[in-house]
């Protein structure tokens, strides 16, 4: 069972208290391996043959996209 106990600094202090633990983490890197991952797979099915720099603008694209939509998706939660 975990242990509960009141955070006792402000607000701000744990909002970097969190970004810090999620950047060593590596949380960022973690989600662009499952986005690239998925996205490579997801290519494979179509068999389409791009050049280097079309595959990168590709994937940043799709990528913007979702993380846009991820985004939208936060605001909206209370």
């Amino acid at each position: 069972m975990f242990d509960s106990f009141q955070y006792s600094g402000s607000y701000d202090d744990l909002l970097k208290l969190m970004t810090q633990r999620a950047q060593q983490n590596e949380v960022d890197h973690q989600i662009l391996e499952i986005l690239q991952q998925f996205f490579d797979k997801e290519l494979g099915k179509e068999h389409m043959v791009l050049s280097r720099p079309e595959r990168t603008r590709l994937f940043q694209q799709v990528t913007k996209a979702i993380l846009a939509d991820v985004l939208g998706k936060i605001d909206r939660t209370k």
